[in-house]
């Protein structure tokens, strides 16, 4: 009974959370500056996470000025995990949009939705990224493409690297890791399957002990082909978390 009522607190703080950063956006962020904008990001997320129940544990930091991202991903929680290691734009699926609050906040702190259909989309969102990496932001993709529940990763798709390529900027690989009291892999931020969006906030507010552990791994200089910072950054993470893998011959050595 404990759990279920502390879930349920957790719950209508993260909801009262929620609503507090829509209007932050909406009242507050047209007068701030960028930097202001960056700071309330990174402190925001924070904040939400530990609504949730959720502890960081986060190592390193990503380096400064345009870089591209990559992650392993599990969770929407993702996303404000790496906030909270340095505020990020995102590059989200469009269906993102459709989230109750998240969605609507995500939309309008800096995030770029995948066009999808047609060459001419895929350019217009390959030309948007690759213009905020040149002008110093740090974009995050999550090369899987899809998520998983934390005990394996799947292939990086080497095209969600090009724009790193294009503007010239280093490849930022972290790795996320999700642990129960217990330090086992936790399961209840896995937002894998069918499960949905209030089912997966349920199971992460019921849980005991969660800790989100992120590790800022080493920037690789993009000065390579995209197929290599793929492997490359895979193989950085999976070394990270103990995921087995198998190294391709051009990361050996």
């Amino acid at each position: 009974m404990f759990r279920q009522i502390r879930a349920a607190w957790r719950l209508l703080l993260t909801v009262i959370h929620l609503l507090a950063g829509c209007a932050t956006v909406a009242f507050r962020f047209p007068r701030w500056n960028a930097q202001q904008r960056l700071d309330a990001k990174r402190r925001w997320s924070r904040e939400l996470l530990g609504r949730l129940g959720v502890r960081l544990d986060i190592h390193g930091d990503i380096v400064s000025g345009g870089t591209l991202v990559v992650a392993n991903h599990i969770s929407w929680l993702d996303i404000f995990v790496i906030n909270a290691l340095r505020p990020c734009a995102f590059v989200c699926k469009d269906d993102v949009k459709s989230w109750p609050l998240i969605g609507w906040l995500v939309a309008n702190t800096d995030t770029i939705f995948i066009e999808r259909g047609n060459r001419a989309a895929a350019r217009r969102t390959a030309d948007a990224m690759v213009a905020r990496l040149q002008s110093g932001a740090a974009m995050v993709v999550f090369p899987e493409g899809t998520t998983t529940n934390g005990t394996h990763m799947l292939p990086f798709r080497p095209a969600l690297l090009q724009s790193a390529v294009d503007a010239g900027v280093p490849v930022s690989p972290v790795s996320i890791r999700y642990r129960d009291a217990k330090q086992a892999i936790s399961p209840a931020p896995a937002y894998d399957g069918d499960i949905s969006l209030w089912q997966c906030m349920r199971a992460i507010t019921l849980a005991e002990g969660l800790v989100a552990e992120a590790h800022a791994l080493a920037a690789v200089d993009s000065q390579s082909e995209r197929q290599h910072l793929a492997a490359h950054a895979k193989h950085e993470i999976a070394v990270q978390l103990g995921i087995p893998h198998h190294t391709p011959p051009h990361v050996q050595g």
